[in-house]
Order: structure tokens, then sequence, then C-alpha cells
């Protein structure tokens, strides 16, 4: 795999020239093709599709309005509440429900089922698509139902990716796809474009995980693909299947990119006519000259079985590699685990070393990533006649829809995984964040499935409990489990694929899946559990702030699995104070009793009271700012939390690890740089302000007091600097913050306290 960076012109769609002072005089000379590189931008297949749905008639500062929107049960209830309370009135564009994340309504009694009725409700009121629980995960049914050539789909999952099919999509928090569904823009500034320049064919037994983990592994340390769009070309792709693409494709997301899109063909246009949407079909190839800003040349014939080790999808090694250095790599694994749990916890992972094989406790092939057609079949063939054995290795299987299971049931492959020992299940994110299949305390999985982030498995650190993920491919899983659950690659094991033929069958979505055809009926009315609550009042932003650090965390990058816990939380999602009351848990759990203390000082400026009174350790903060700024006082003064991190946001789209915090009378996050766009995003729309520090030059402690003067008139100008200072013993220090631009709707959503304000304010 090369990595060009300083990117790469693509002629034909076949010939590279790598970008230099002389590049455009070879090209003209070569090819006879004469361009600048600004027409030759214009020639991505990325470009293509977001300027034609801009809005802006601004080339570069994009408004985009999508074609189609899907959620599942965990945030869709969040977002249509923000959005009645700004003034909802019918879903303007297909808005799909489906509920593949608490589908096992197992925890908190009926508060699962609950958010079910409401969606249901919620999509024959306001004219939406509803999936129930057990059909299908979110992104299968959207690569059956929704995507198309050329078009663009928002998704509040961070997965929400369907480039593989010519889609353009994009995952974010809840507030982004209420701005579509009150018929606002996403709004961005024209994204860079990665050439991903395929050659070559995968040898047999390796599988798309293998592939995406490669490209994981080479990238994203390195920021190489951050907030820019993958754009995948060249020969190598008519050697890849439909699901092999989309494989690759819904991995994307851990390389922090912004989206992804790929060239079509006839493979592309025979997966459509298989599900009945020939018409959806729509041929897409890179200009004669086309420019991308950065580049990267993979050969997928030197694509090796790979295995990303705990605790994230970028610590890859080859399984070859891994098995020849494993008392070393573990024992890597066990110091991150040191640093990333405080100590709280010990790993230990070399005691799974048997014989001098790494023993595996356990195998998943699920969910958005896994539980393909042609992963399920390959897997079967693998495990054909034989056994996982008795001992403490277990393997789950689940189909990602009820059309492929049903598919598997008639060609034999589930046959051939149940009489292996395999359980096979109903379609179901949860192995994927902590909801299902949570393994024995120090054990170790191995799972087709997108992330293993700490305690995405459902094990808690803060309750003592440890278990470990690493990301594997399908087939490589089989063969372990082939092998009696020690570590082998699919390679190493000589099988006869298959490669049985998919019928797609529409009968039971036909039967089970509720579609208002966009119909919407005012008179029907929502369906509120108990758990279902409103978002509390929030204030808009005061005229000077008193911040208050009330955590601090230096790991080189803060999960979103970290600011608010995915798995049993998914129950409370509904419900913003009580899951608020979770929130940084499994990191700093003084967080939530500390926020809570200085809110209380908020409250007493909402409520014309002293805050020094309910909050005494304020007195001598208000002693130094009172004799150093004059004109501050109660009326015009705000109180709040803050967090420090070094590199918050990765991982999953949830708005809840911003509205936690806002709940709790978050005003900011203050960080070196911010993982993704979309978390800076959630902070934004929940009205809090995403500030940046010089890395290395931090100058408060936890604990610390932060004043801030006229940070309502600084964000109004569009300031992207402001005075700070750490009010301490009796002193005020000065420092700056920074933050990237915002850009007029992100002013003024802060200045209002948070979307929902800034909607009703418009009302």
């Amino acid at each position: 795999m090369k990595l060009h960076e300083n990117g790469a012109y693509l002629i034909n769609g076949k010939e590279i020239v790598v970008d230099s002072n002389d590049a455009l005089v070879e090209i003209k000379s070569k090819f006879g093709k004469n361009t600048t590189k600004e027409e030759a931008k214009e020639g991505t297949i990325a470009n293509g599709i977001l300027q034609n749905h801009n809005v802006s008639g601004d080339k570069e500062k994009l408004q985009i309005k999508f074609d189609k929107l899907t959620s599942h049960d965990i945030t869709y209830v969040g977002i249509i509440q923000t959005a009645r309370a700004s003034g909802l009135e019918k879903f303007p564009i297909p808005y799909v429900l489906t509920n593949c994340h608490n589908s096992l309504c197992a925890v908190g009694g009926t508060i699962n089922e609950d958010d079910h009725m409401f969606g249901l409700t919620a999509a024959k009121k306001y004219g939406g698509i509803y999936v129930p629980p057990h059909q299908a995960v979110i992104h299968q049914f959207a690569r059956e139902m929704l995507a198309g050539g050329g078009q663009m789909i928002l998704g509040s999952d961070s997965h929400t990716r369907y480039g593989a099919l010519g889609t353009m999509a994009i995952g974010e928090g809840g507030p982004e796809l209420v701005k579509q569904l009150l018929n606002r823009t996403y709004d961005i500034n024209r994204p860079e474009v990665v050439g991903i320049y395929l050659t070559g064919e995968p040898m047999k037994g390796v599988g798309p995980q293998d592939v995406a983990l490669a490209l994981i592994g080479a990238t994203f340390e390195k920021g190489f693909v951050k907030n820019r769009v993958m754009e995948f070309v060249g020969p190598g792709v008519k050697n890849l299947t439909a699901d092999f693409r989309i494989g690759i494709d819904v991995m994307t997301t851990e390389t922090t990119c912004l989206s992804s899109i790929w060239q079509t063909d006839d493979t592309i246009k025979e997966f459509l006519e298989i599900h009945g949407r020939i018409g959806d079909y729509k041929e897409l190839t890179p200009g004669e000259v086309t420019y991308y800003d950065k580049f990267i040349e993979l050969d997928l014939s030197k694509i090796k079985p790979m295995i990303a080790m705990p605790f994230h999808p970028s610590n890859t090694y080859t399984i070859e590699e891994l098995n020849k250095n494993l008392l070393d790599i573990l024992d890597d694994c066990e110091k991150r685990a040191k640093v990333s749990f405080d100590g709280k916890v010990d790993l230990d992972l070399k005691s799974k070393v048997r014989n001098g094989k790494l023993y595996v406790d356990q195998g998943i092939i699920a969910g958005c990533a896994g539980g393909g057609f042609e992963n399920i079949c390959d897997a079967a063939d693998i495990l054909k006649g034989s056994s996982i054995g008795s001992d403490e290795f277990t393997l789950s299987v689940y189909p990602a829809s009820t059309p492929v299971y049903m598919e598997l049931v008639k060609n034999g492959a589930v046959a051939n995984l149940m009489a292996s020992g395999a359980i096979v299940k109903t379609a179901f994110c949860g192995p994927c964040f902590g909801a299902g299949d949570t393994p024995a305390n120090n054990a170790f999985s191995i799972r087709h499935s997108t992330r293993n982030f700490p305690n995405r498995e459902g094990s808690k650190v803060q309750d003592g409990q440890i278990a470990s993920v690493a990301l594997m491919d399908a087939r490589s899983i089989a063969a372990t489990a082939a092998n009696g659950g020690y570590l082998t690659a699919a390679t190493e094991i000589d099988v006869n694929y298959t490669k049985p033929k998919y019928f797609y069958d529409s009968t039971i979505y036909e039967n089970r899946v509720f579609d208002s055809k966009g119909k919407a009926d005012s008179s029907v009315e929502l369906k509120f559990g108990p758990n279902i609550k409103d978002w509390p009042k929030m204030s808009a932003l005061p005229e000077n702030l008193v911040l208050k650090v009330v955590s601090e965390i230096h790991d080189p990058v803060t999960t979103t699995d970290e600011l608010i816990p995915s798995g049993e939380t998914s129950s409370y999602r509904s419900n913003p104070l009580k899951l608020a009351e979770f929130a940084l848990s499994r990191k700093d759990p003084q967080y939530v009793e500390r926020a809570k203390e200085i809110q209380k000082a908020q409250k007493a400026v909402e409520e014309d009271t002293c805050p020094v009174e309910v909050v005494e350790e304020l007195k001598p903060v208000m002693d130094v700012i009172h004799k150093e700024f004059e004109g501050v006082k109660k009326e015009n003064l705000g109180f709040g939390s803050t967090i420090f991190a070094v590199k918050p946001g990765d991982g999953s789209a949830r708005e809840q690890a911003a509205s936690c915090q806002k709940v709790l009378g978050g005003w900011a996050n203050i960080a070196n740089e911010y993982a993704t766009k979309r978390y800076r995003s959630n902070l934004i729309n929940w009205g809090m302000i995403p500030f940046l520090i010089k890395e290395g030059t931090l100058p408060f402690e936890n604990l610390d007091y932060i004043f801030i003067p006229d940070i309502k008139k600084s964000i109004s100008e569009g300031k992207t600097e402001f005075d700070a200072y750490v009010i301490k013993d009796g002193q005020k220090t000065a420092f700056k913050l920074g933050m990237d631009p915002l850009t007029d709707n992100e002013k003024e959503i802060i200045l209002k306290g948070c979307l929902i304000n800034y909607y009703r304010s418009q009302m």
C-alpha cells in the first residue's frame, strides 16, 4: 500500500500522475489533456454528487439537502422529540426508523418496546417508514431498499456508508437529521477527496474485513483521510463482488473519513436488479482527468488475513505476524490497557496462550459489517463437517436481515453452521456496541463487527469486569472455530468455497414493514412510554462565562463510548436526565457529581438568587472577577462545566456524548483537536463551544475555574481566538483559547443555547 500525501491525478481512470510542479505538463505531453488542478478536482465522483445536492450556489461553501434519512431505535426518539419541539409537522423526505439496537427488549421493563411503539406511531403521524425489530440492521435495510446511484443519505449512526452502491452517505449526530426534517441544510466546506486506487484480486480466504483493517491501520493514526471523502477507483474494483465492496465500505468510518463513494459497474447494477431496484442504478466514474487531494495505491493481492487487537480498529497486524510475535504483541496490548483503564483492572491476554497458540473464548459474525450473505456463506463452507468443540469457545452468527437469513436457510448454510455448534440468531447490532453476547471476565472475543473499543463487548471496568475484542474477517473467525478456538487464518486451510447465488425475497418486508409512502396522518397520536422524556430547558449563552474544569483526560484519543457508554445505557437514550447520570462513568466516575455542583450556580442565576450562596467555593473566584473585570455582575454572568480531552469524539455519531454534558450544565469542551466532525457538530448543536488549545500548553488543572469575558460578543463577531483567565489562589492567569470558524447558523445555535432554542426563536 502506497500513500501519496501530496495527491495525484488519475487519467482516464487508469493512469496515475503523482502531483508535482510538472504534473500538468506531463499530463499534457503524455495524454494530450490540458487542464488545471481546480478543473481536475471537479472530476471526482464525490464532487459531482455533492454539487448536485448543494443548494448554496457556492462550490466551496456547501449547503446539502439529502435524499433520504435513516435512524435506529436508540436515536430516533430523541431526534423526533427535538424536531417536534422545533415545529415538525411532516417528514419532508423518506425517513426510515429501524429497530436493531434495543430489539431484545430485555433491559428496563417495557421501555425498549415503548420506544418502538413511539417509532411506529411517529412513522404514521409524520409519513415515515418503520422496520420492526429483528427484520434488519439499519445499514442492511438501507442497502437493500434505499441506496442508489448518485444519491445522498444522512443517518444517525456513524456507519452510515453506502458508497459501494453509488450513494454518498454520512453518519451524524441527531441534530443534523433534525435540520433536514425542518427543511434546513447540512453545511460544510467542500471536503477534500482521497483516491483509493485498487489493483489486483484478493487471495483465497481473504475477505473484506481484511482489506478494511489494512486500510484503517495505514491511515488512522496519520489522520490521512480525516473528514475527507474516500473514493474507490481503479481496475481492482471489478474483481470485487458487491458484498465484498460493501464490507470494505462500511468500515471506512473507522478511518475518521467524512464519507465514501465507489465507481460503479455491472456488478452493482446486478445487485440493485436482484433487489428489484434496477432504476436506482447509475454508472459513476471519475472524469478524464481527476485530481485527488491525497492518494492511496492498494494492491488487493498483497492483503493477508488481518486482526485488529484491543482496543482500536487501527491496532492492526496480519494474523501471521501476530502468531510469530505472540507474547510481545499481547504484552503491548496489556500495557495499552493499563493506560486506557488507569490501572483500575488488569487485562491478562498472555494467559490465553496454550502450547504456543492463542486460544480464543468467543467468535461473533454480526451486524452491518459481518452479517452479509457472502461472509456467512463462506464461513458455513469452512465449518461444514467441522465442530467448534465443547470447550469455552462459542460462535454466534447474526445475518444482517431476514431476507439474507431466509436465503441462508434455503441454501443450507444455516444447517451447516448449526451442525458445527454455532448459534444463528436474528438481525441485531448488539454485539457491536455491548448489548449482546458479553463474554466472561477476561475473555477474548474475535468479531467481524465494526469496533473493538473498550467495553463495546459489554464488560464494565467500573465494576472490575474486563473483556476484550479483536476484529477479524468472518472467514478467519470460521477457520478459528473449525480449529477448536485456536487463532487461525482462513488462508491456512483448504476450502471449497461454493459461492451460491443470492436470491432476494421481498415478501418479509412487504408483510411486516410499515411504509406510509410519504403520506402523513396528523390524526395519529404518538405513544409515549414512561421513559420518554422531553429535553430540559436550556439557557442562552451569557455575556460572560465562568467554567469549572470537572474532568481532565489525557488519553491520546477519547471515544464517544467513554463520554457516554453504550450497551447498558441504550435503554435510557429517550430519557435525557436519566441518561446523563452515566456520562463519563467509565472514564471519570466523579464527573457527574462535579458537573451538577457547578450547575447549581447557573440555576441560581436563572432563579434570580445568589450563585455564591449555593456554591461556596465560588466566593474567592468571584472576588477576583469583580476586582479585575469591571461591569461583571449576576445579570450578565453564566456558570457551567467543561472537560479537557486531548482528542475527543472518535467513534459513534451518538449526540448524547454531547447532550449529556449539556444536560448537566456543560458549556464547552476544550481539546487539542476533535477526532471527528460529527462530535464537534454535536457539541455545537447542543450549544456547547468547541474550544481548542495548543498541545503542550495547558495552563489549568482539573477543578480549576476559568473566566471568559465577553464570550457572547466574541462568538457573535465570529472570533476564533478568545481571552481566558485561570482564577486561582486569588490571582488571574491569562491564556488563549482558540476555535475553528463557525458558520453563521452555528454561531446562532451557540448563542441561543442549543438547536431547539434556535428553532423555537424562529417559530
